[in-house]
């Protein structure tokens, strides 16, 4: 195994329009960068299924063909972090479903269960794979990357969307 990859994973969301964006930027100890970046379209209500997302599409990439090594996923998703390394095998042991201890309660289902489930198979495939949290919006290169491509690639498909709505009105 080579050095540990250091991926930076973020999403954008616009709730006007129901579009958003995700990235994520690979540093390894070279320096060296790679970004990959994408969009999703009438996804959710919240940031939160595009921040989940992010962290998808760089665990799918490490499965993928990654040179072979231990890797970090840094995430400024609090939600994220604790549903990766706290909440996920509670879930998984409640059949993907949210309990509490009041037992009159109802099992509620986990917002963005099929991305979640997909996450949970990923990460036990690679035992190798952390996710952590960074600070955003704090001057951390890779976090600041990916942040920036993934407003970029939200702001683009919003752009696509309105050309296509226009292009398709009567004049």
């Amino acid at each position: 195994m080579t050095g540990i990859l250091q991926i930076y994973a973020d999403g954008s969301f616009d709730a006007a329009s129901q579009s958003g964006g995700w990235a994520f930027v690979v540093m390894d100890s070279d320096g060296s960068i790679q970004i990959s970046v994408g969009t999703a379209f009438g996804c959710s209500n919240s940031n939160n299924t595009l921040e989940v997302l992010s962290v998808v599409k760089a665990a799918s990439w490490l499965e993928a063909g990654a040179p072979p090594s231990a890797a970090v996923v840094w995430t400024d998703s609090a939600h994220v972090v604790d549903g990766c390394n706290r909440w996920r095998l509670i879930w998984r042991g409640n059949g993907w479903k949210r309990v509490r201890a009041n037992p009159h309660e109802r099992r509620r289902p986990i917002p963005d269960v099929k991305l979640w489930r997909e996450l949970d198979a990923l990460m036990d495939r690679n035992p190798h794979l952390r996710v952590e949290l960074c600070k955003g919006h704090s001057g951390n290169q890779g976090n600041e990357h990916a942040d920036k491509a993934a407003r970029q690639a939200c702001a683009a498909l919003i752009r696509q969307q309105v050309v296509s709505r226009n292009a398709s009105e009567p004049s």
